[in-house]
């Protein structure tokens, strides 16, 4: 599978995600950072769903990756508007004046990999225990959760970064469990971890290296949104990159 890509710096185009059925629901939950709020801007655009629903700390309802209520009370909000087509869980956390990522195992603290795992792992599965049984049992349906490259182990060759990589990789051995569970309720639907790449957000800003490829908000949501589109059943349960490419666990 391969998406689309385009120019360093192009204006992103907009996707059609025709493989959708009409007239159902995307979901966007973190809509309050770059990439969310990217990506529910390129959903509308897209024209291909009847509603769409996005979800952040500031939102009514607001939504807290610590606080499940808030998570159940916002998938049934969603679900209520009709079909769950599409959510992407575009939440995460890497860094703010409490912490930062590791670069040696001197820096490790039992409260801040907590913490990591709390917003990176824990809030995520809390998401997809509640919108995954409400996805339709036929047609396709798409769960996605942004991940990161540096949460693959195999890919590992740098080191550093404890709490973030563990955290998300944790996130992918959940996103691979409940693939398997959802396949066995909705043949059609669809788990998976995207890496979105390198975006300029203030979540990844501090920490992007001079030179490299770095992503606007909104090609980024092109990108991921070229993905999904072509997302297929088999490809359930799968890890991939911003070029639709797999990326290895």
């Amino acid at each position: 599978m391969t998406g689309q890509s385009e120019p360093k710096g192009a204006k992103a185009a907009r996707v059609d995600p025709g493989s959708f059925p009409q007239a159902g629901v995307a979901v966007v939950f973190g809509a309050g950072g770059g990439i969310g709020g990217a990506l529910v801007e390129a959903i509308q655009a897209a024209d291909r769903f009847t509603h769409v629903v996005s979800f952040s700390r500031s939102t009514s309802p607001a939504i807290d990756l610590l606080n499940e209520s808030s998570l159940e009370r916002a998938a049934a909000l969603a679900a209520d508007q009709g079909e769950l087509r599409l959510v992407i869980d575009a939440t995460g956390f890497l860094h703010d004046d409490r912490q930062g990522p590791e670069k040696s195992w001197r820096q490790l603290d039992a409260a801040n990999i907590a913490r990591a795992f709390a917003l990176n792992a824990i809030g995520p599965a809390l998401i997809m225990k509640h919108v995954l049984p409400r996805l339709p049992r036929s047609g396709k349906a798409v769960f996605a959760t942004l991940s990161a490259r540096v949460g693959s182990i195999g890919d590992n060759r740098l080191g550093g970064w404890y709490s973030y990589r563990a955290s998300k990789a944790a996130l992918n051995q959940l996103v691979r469990t409940a693939a398997v569970e959802l396949a066995r309720r909705s043949p059609d639907a669809i788990c998976v971890a995207l890496h979105p790449g390198t975006v300029a957000t203030p979540l990844s800003a501090p920490f992007a290296a001079s030179g490299a490829d770095v992503h606007t908000p909104a090609a980024a949501s092109h990108h991921l949104l070229a993905v999904v589109d072509q997302l297929t059943a088999d490809t359930n349960g799968g890890f991939f990159d911003w070029r639709g490419q797999p990326v290895p666990w």
